[in-house]
């Protein structure tokens, strides 16, 4: 009984450019607009006004100069650091976000018509004007292309049973005339519909469905298909489909809208392609077209956005963006903002934020950008007598539903009575005078106030067939206009009806950051208007106000948590802080979604409740597991999750006392305290009753009792056994039989003794008797089996020849179909090993069906030709495998030379390759072949001493051995071979030059990483800086010792880096490799972005690293260099290594100061909370956050122990 409120909106109308945008994205790590026009790509920061990037797209001849140029598609890269677009004439672009650079990535000649990525952002689909659809990976690596358009319906096609013909059938109501009637034609799409396909993904990134026109009917088809590429379904015809195409996030169904002969409709698909439920529009037939649709990205709502037909006298036309809920399968039309008629103001793109389900982008044709925040709220009348009929209002577009909980107490969508209004309804409000309360206003789309109040009390309360009504439903009084500029729609927000003829609400203040409080009293001129009698500027965004019935105080809540208190009645309103009776100024530590004002120990206190199920008393938390709360009277209801409902009476209890009574779970006879059921949230409380109204989801609930079957004291030992075995989480039943089997073979002599006849029964109660049955034939008794099997529901027609063919059976061979048949491969190929010589083959075939090599050669001895051939499909598999290594090993020991050489060849295994060369033995000169076989391979993984010895002593080519050791840097080696084989020669014509390019390389190499490393440690220095500012802050000046504060500065900066602790969690399949590597992607070095100072730390570390573990290879450079007398090129290289290790050893104290690893240890000691204890102590549950962090936080260790230098140098 939710309805949808408006926050706060943010309109920023500074961006301005040619055309008009035709695209439109969010940043989900900034926050920032991408918007593409006719002419350019914009990055536009709306709450600062600035442009952040842009870069003209038709001076890189992306798009034409004259402004005829369409962008297709545009989409947010997080990883990249870019954005992709699509444009009509075929070219897809990554435009650098960092850079400003524009690149294209490919170019299809017939044109595109869509672009869209999956959620995951690892493939991209293009739609193209040949109607074909190409799907592609993040680097643009082409998977598949196929047609649009498919005969068949896709992998998931039908089944036809054939249960009779259709003039056979029962047809309901409609009669046997439905039968012979014939399927309506499909009528082509309508002639607004634009012909471009719409391409939409399921939330998991698995399956994507693209609507488009067929060619045969000229209607609209939806296919279904999955991230392969691959058709998996196609929609039934369906008369009257429109273009918009919504995949809902959660993945259950496919939005679309109809239209119908009488009706407009949204209608539901399944992933089949079959119709799943609907709703209708509040408009006729043919009044208006549907733009769009679009899910939030948690699948609550459903934004539709929608344009009038036709154009009236001024030749404009009206644009609405309705957002509707579903409850109780019911959908109601929540909020409706009405555009208007101005072309300039109406909507030419519309998204929801991917991080924040309740906000909503609106960018306007005039490049006017709104992002509109919404937020859940249950409307009730706020009296405390009982005068009040504990009233709730939900809102159904142009119907108020109201609900007399009083009187009676029915579910949504039913309610006590409707009150039917001229326009959709925004905003509803009670009026807060005592015994006045049932009153209502509504706020509507169009600008009027709707006052509603109950008729006279002299109204009779029987009607004309003698029943009493118990809720007079309330009538309309008056309307009133209000005399708001209003530049976008609602721009008047948290409506309070204060006084009969005094209403105060929230709009948008004279700058992004502020707020202007209007106080609306009706025109001393006409008393049908609501004029402003007095404005007050509020320094921060106002998102909520609530009023006390028995104070008369109004509290204001701003988007930062700060409280504000609202002096209203005076003749000069104003605002002022929220203070204790000790002059404190008081403030939610967060931004709350729900509040309530209540006294407290006689002093006024604002509650409110977080999204995350926090609970405050102004900063003071009081729970943090509550789900719902409300306040009546002098009591605080709650609901909790772990579903209970507590009611506490203030006046007797302190702040401090009610943290200890909602931190207490309550005892046996605590009468403060009632289970309730599981998601139960309050809704309203009747005033001066005892009754609590919550809304509950609705959970089937299914009792199983058993009863007992005996009751002698042999059961009680015995049946419990058996129900210990089946009941583990790897049901046991094997065992269970088997103990059923045992008392069958040697029964009890014990009086009262359980028999296996009482036991197998006990065992059917437990446990599915089909299962039973199959387990039983794995005692291999056969009586068992038979007494299961009689129990059960088959015909003994099916199970008596299968026993008696297992009966006269060998037994091992029995045991053998026996266990094959129950899939108990391994016992099976167990029994099969002992029938013999002419059962062998059947056991290969067996060992190669279900990869049962190990355990095969185990059952054979090692000199038999079964064990050999065993070994050599074993070997055959291991190569399938990629393990030919492995392989050549098992087929060696075998006696199998020729098949083991083959297989070391292949995996570079060149010492056991030459081994068995010789063994066989090859002539000398394939020996050589088989060497220089091995060169490339070893030159590609950079083994060029192996590759060296290969050549020299196999292939007996010294100088092409020397060649290969002067490439790998193996100077000392190089040098033994040109004397052994007196090739002094290649030293002036190779090794010299080497020696002179490597000392340019390493030198140069070593200068780019010491500039490198000194720009990170600088930036470093200032990122730390610019947070300790900001962990500073945060502190309140009364508290400089909070450990919260010490958490956020280096667990969570360091640790999570704000919200990317629960970015892609939709990835939950990828390996602990891929999550390493996908963690690190979001180490990002641009300025500004969450975890820079984790991301520099990284990438220093690597630096040092690289450059500590060239100690060696500069060592033996040095050595070869003052051989050869090249003295001032060892001296420079030297001085060189030397003063980077100095820099990099130096900096590490200021890099990784101590006590940054100890951090990561939870916090506890007397300064610490519980949920700073808490927070510390899940950051070390996270194995791969863990992990990495503690590569990021310890220093790298530097080999100073290494020696490198040469004393003839320094």
């Amino acid at each position: 009984m939710r309805n949808l409120k408006l926050l706060k909106s943010l309109r920023s109308s500074e961006l301005q450019g040619p055309g008009s945008p035709q695209c439109f994205a969010v940043r989900a790590d900034t926050g920032s607009l991408l918007v593409a026009s006719h002419y350019s790509i914009t990055e536009y920061d709306p709450r600062t006004g600035q442009v952040v990037t842009e870069a003209s797209l038709t001076a890189e001849g992306f798009l034409p100069e004259d402004g005829s140029g369409v962008v297709v598609g545009l989409q947010d890269l997080a990883e990249l650091e870019s954005a992709c677009l699509a444009t009509a004439g075929g070219d897809v672009v990554l435009f650098n976000l960092n850079t400003s650079q524009l690149e294209c990535f490919g170019s299809v000649d017939s044109g595109l018509t869509s672009m869209s990525w999956s959620p995951d952002e690892e493939l991209v689909v293009l739609t193209t004007g040949q109607e074909t659809i190409i799907m592609m990976t993040k680097d643009f690596e082409p998977i598949t292309e196929v047609g649009i358009h498919q005969d068949d319906f896709g992998e998931g096609k039908f089944i036809t049973v054939g249960w009779g013909k259709k003039e056979t059938q029962f047809h309901g109501s409609e009669g046997k005339q439905a039968a012979q009637r014939k399927v309506q034609e499909v009528q082509p799409a309508a002639a607004w519909d634009d012909r471009r396909p719409r391409v939409t993904w399921r939330g998991d990134g698995q399956l994507f469905a693209v609507s488009a026109i067929c060619l045969q009917t000229g209607a609209r088809k939806v296919r279904v298909w999955n991230r392969e590429g691959v058709l998996q379904a196609t929609s039934e015809p369906i008369n009257g489909l429109e273009q918009a195409l919504c995949w809902k996030p959660s993945g259950s169904l496919i939005a679309s809208t109809q239209r119908h002969p009488n009706k407009h409709s949204v209608v539901f698909m399944e992933k089949n392609g079959l119709l799943h439920g609907d709703f209708t529009l509040p408009f006729s037939k043919d009044q208006s077209k549907v733009k769009d649709l679009l899910w939030n990205s948690d699948s609550t709502i459903l934004a539709v956005w929608l344009e009038d037909m036709s154009a009236g006298e001024d030749k404009q036309v009206n644009t609405y963006i309705q957002l509707w809920m579903v409850g109780n399968y019911h959908w109601y039309l929540k909020q409706s903002l009405d555009f208007g008629r101005d072309s300039q103001k109406a909507p030419a793109c519309v998204c929801w934020d991917p991080e924040r389900p309740l906000r909503l982008h609106v960018m306007t044709r005039s490049w006017t950008s709104i992002t509109y925040d919404w937020g859940y709220t249950t409307e009730r009348s706020p009296g405390l007598d009982a005068a009040d009929n504990a009233n709730v209002a939900v809102i159904d577009g142009d119907k108020i539903l109201v609900t007399t909980f009083r009187q009676c107490v029915v579910p949504p969508p039913m309610c006590s009575f409707e009150l039917q209004l001229a326009s959709p309804v925004n905003q509803v409000t009670f009026l807060c005078q005592p015994q006045r309360t049932n009153q209502l206003a509504a706020l509507t789309s169009d600008g009027q106030i709707s006052v509603y109040s109950q008729d006279s009390e002299k109204q009779a309360d029987k009607t004309a067939n003698g029943f009493r009504t118990m809720s007079r439903p309330l009538v309309l009084q008056k309307s009133l206009r209000v005399t708001v500029l209003q530049e976008e729609p609602l721009a008047l927000r948290q409506l309070l009806w204060l006084e009969d003829e005094l209403f105060v609400g929230v709009s948008c203040g004279l700058l992004p950051t502020s707020s202007t409080i209007l106080m609306l009293r009706p025109s001393q001129d006409a008393d049908d208007t609501l004029t402003v009698r007095s404005e007050t500027e509020v320094d921060g965004v106002v998102v909520s106000m609530v009023h006390c019935s028995q104070t008369g105080t109004v509290a204001l809540q701003l988007e930062d948590g700060q409280i504000r208190k609202l002096l209203w009645d005076c003749p000069e309103p104003s605002v002022e802080d929220w203070r204790d009776s000790s002059g404190c100024s008081i403030n939610f530590p967060v931004l709350c979604v729900q509040t309530a004002l209540c006294s407290i120990s006689g002093e006024e206190c604002l509650l409110g409740l977080t999204d995350r199920s926090h609970l405050y008393a102004g900063d003071t938390e009081l729970a943090s597991n509550i789900s719902s709360f409300a306040v009546c009277n002098d009591f605080l209801l709650i609901t909790t999750h772990s579903h209970t409902c507590r009611c506490l009476q203030l006046s007797m209890l302190s702040v401090k006392g009610l943290q200890v009574a909602l931190a207490s779970d309550g005892g046996q006879n605590d009468e403060t305290l009632r289970r309730v059921e599981r998601g139960s949230r309050i809704v309203t409380v009747v005033p001066q009753d005892t009754r609590v109204i919550l809304q509950t989801r609705c959970c089937p609930h299914t009792t199983c009792i058993v009863n007992s079957i005996l009751s002698t004291n042999g059961q009680t030992f015995f049946l419990p056994i058996l129900t210990a075995h089946v009941k583990k989480t790897v049901p046991e039943l094997e065992i269970a039989l088997q103990r059923v089997h045992e008392l069958r073979v040697n029964p009890p002599e014990a009086p009262g003794a359980v028999s296996a006849e009482e036991a197998l029964k006990y065992l059917l109660f437990l446990v599915n008797v089909n299962d039973l049955y199959d387990h039983s034939l794995g005692t291999y008794d056969f009586d068992l089996v038979l007494m299961v099997a009689e129990k059960s529901q088959k015909d003994p027609k099916e199970y008596l020849p299968f026993l008696n063919m297992l009966k006269s059976l060998e037994p091992n061979y029995q045991r053998y179909t026996i266990d094959k048949h129950l899939k108990r491969y391994r016992k099976a190929l167990h029994h099969l090993s002992k029938c013999g010589e002419e059962h062998f083959l059947e056991a290969l075939q067996l060992v190669k069906e279900q990869k049962l090599y190990s355990e095969a050669l185990r059952l054979y001895t090692a000199d038999s030709p079964h064990y050999k051939a065993l070994s050599c499909a074993y070997a055959q598999h291991l190569v399938e495998q990629q393990q030919a290594e492995q392989a050549g090993l098992l087929l060696w020991r075998c006696r199998e030379p020729a098949g083991a050489l083959q297989a070391f060849a292949s995996s570079s295994s060149w010492r056991n390759a030459i081994c068995v060369a010789q063994q066989i033995p090859l002539p000398p000169d394939q020996l050589a072949l088989l060497a220089r076989d091995f060169l490339e391979k070893l030159t590609e993984q950079r083994r060029y001493s192996e590759a060296a010895l290969l050549l020299d002593q196999y292939a007996k080519d010294c100088e092409e051995a020397i060649l290969a050791l002067i490439t790998g840097a193996v100077w000392e080696e190089a040098l033994r071979l040109i004397y052994m084989h007196n090739r002094q020669d290649i030293t002036e014509t190779n090794l010299k030059p080497a020696l002179l390019e490597a000392v340019s390389t390493q030198t140069a190499f070593l200068e780019a990483q010491v500039a490198t490393f000194t720009r990170h440690r600088a930036r470093l220095a200032v990122v730390r800086e610019q947070k300790e500012k900001a962990r500073l802050d945060m502190l309140d000046e009364d508290c400089p010792d909070c450990p919260d504060a010490e958490l956020y500065s280096e667990a969570s900066s360091v640790m999570t880096g704000s919200k990317y602790s629960h970015s892609n969690s939709r990835i939950s399949s990828r390996s602990s490799k891929n999550r390493r590597k996908a963690e690190r992607k979001k180490l990002s070095l641009k300025e500004g972005s969450p975890m820079e100072d984790r991301a520099l730390m990284y990438a220093l570390g690597e630096i040092i690293t690289t450059v500590d573990k060239m100690r060696e290879e500069v060592h033996n450079l040095l050595k070869a260099l003052v051989l050869f007398q090249f003295d001032k090129q060892a001296e420079k290289l030297q001085l060189a290594y030397e003063e980077a290790l100095q820099t990099m050893e130096a900096a590490v104290p200021e890099v990784w100061p101590e006590g940054l690893q100890n951090s990561q240890a939870p916090l506890t000691g007397p300064n610490s909370t519980a949920n700073s204890i808490m927070a510390s102590f899940q950051q070390q549950q996270r194995p791969a956050a863990s992990q990495q962090a503690a590569e990021v936080l310890a220093p790298p260790k530097m080999r100073n122990g290494v020696k490198w230098k040469l004393t003839v140098l320094t």
